[in-house]
């Protein structure tokens, strides 16, 4: 398979004070929020001059992809500028016939793979029947380099503090509704089986799976435990050191900077635990690498680079053109039509 452009697919961020509002209603529009959580979470963005971190770090991921390599590189967002769709007809003004599509998401399941692949559909066809052909390439959780980086990130954090603190891997919790959606328990276990990795190649043998930032009414179940709840835990236990890693999250956006760096840190000084966080990818010159890896895959027909650990979790397979992917263990356990 050739390609003539790379997009780089992701989910968004506001970028100056006025924008964050319209921003968070784009992100929950149809989904009944009420207001009052949406000025909640504004003052998140507000508290960082109402800028999010995630474009300015795509960027820079942009940069290294076009380093590393001499396609041209275009970049599209699901929920605020540059959007997908402008971004799309714009590749299709310029030429472009055949794209891979590079997600900000290491993760299977609805908003981490399916919806991006709503996404190319709907911006394919507002570009209309001259649109590129566009391949959104596979989930990468358990990618070498992946794991090389977050391994190297948890060694990083763990170097700022005792030689005893626990390490706590956590990632954007989810419905169990919605976990149970794409194959049985499919995003959780893929969380679970990266940081089982992760862990192994840091050197720890011992480590816990937490989540965070869910923002659901309380009469749902999510995944849990909750970090903060967990953190509570682990200080009645007397730990009192601990090494969070957000490996859910490839970039230090708002769920990083301020649900760890500013909640999650100020809970923990309250318990008395010293809370070093590894860093995420961001744009590390390898998750570029991991980028163009991924590209390769499908250029070169390679077989798929991953990290073999016990119990391997599938991902989905490379999507094309906005069709649906699903593991083929997926399609086998639901074709009696059931979720």
């Amino acid at each position: 398979m050739e390609f003539d452009a790379v997009l780089l697919l992701s989910f968004g961020g506001p970028e100056g004070p006025e924008q964050v509002r319209p921003f968070l209603e784009n992100v929950t529009r149809g989904r009944g929020v009420p207001p009052e959580r949406l000025d909640a979470v504004a003052e998140h963005y507000l508290h960082f001059g109402g800028v999010s971190p995630i474009n300015g770090i795509n960027r820079a991921l942009i940069e290294e992809i076009r380093a590393q390599q001499d396609l041209p590189v275009y970049f599209g967002n699901r929920n605020w500028a540059p959007y997908v769709e402008e971004t799309v007809t714009t590749m299709r003004d310029n030429g472009i016939r055949q794209a891979a599509v590079f997600t900000t998401s290491a993760w299977s399941g609805y908003s981490s793979c399916t919806q991006y692949v709503e996404d190319l559909a709907r911006a394919r066809q507002a570009a209309g029947p001259q649109a590129p052909r566009l391949t959104k390439l596979r989930p990468y959780f358990d990618h070498p380099l992946f794991v090389e980086m977050f391994a190297d990130a948890v060694a990083a954090a763990a170097a700022t503090g005792p030689a005893d603190a626990r390490l706590v891997f956590t990632a954007h919790s989810i419905p169990l509704a919605a976990d149970r959606r794409l194959g049985p328990n499919l995003y959780s276990r893929q969380v679970a089986y990266a940081a089982s990795l992760v862990a192994k190649a840091a050197g720890y043998d011992d480590y816990d799976l937490a989540w965070q930032s869910r923002s659901g009414p309380p009469r749902v179940p999510w995944l849990e435990p909750d970090v903060a709840d967990h953190l509570k835990a682990l200080s009645d236990d007397g730990v009192r050191a601990v090494i969070v890693c957000p490996i859910g999250f490839v970039a230090d956006h708002i769920e990083v900077v301020w649900d760890l760096d500013q909640e999650l840190q100020e809970e923990a000084q309250v318990m008395g635990i010293a809370l070093a966080r590894a860093t995420t990818p961001n744009a590390d010159p390898r998750f570029a690498r991991l980028a163009i890896d991924l590209m390769d895959e499908l250029r070169y027909g390679r077989a798929p680079a991953r990290v073999l650990g016990s119990d391997p979790v599938p991902g989905c397979l490379a999507s094309v053109n906005g069709e649906a992917c699903r593991p083929p263990h997926c399609a086998r356990e639901n074709a009696d039509g059931s979720e």
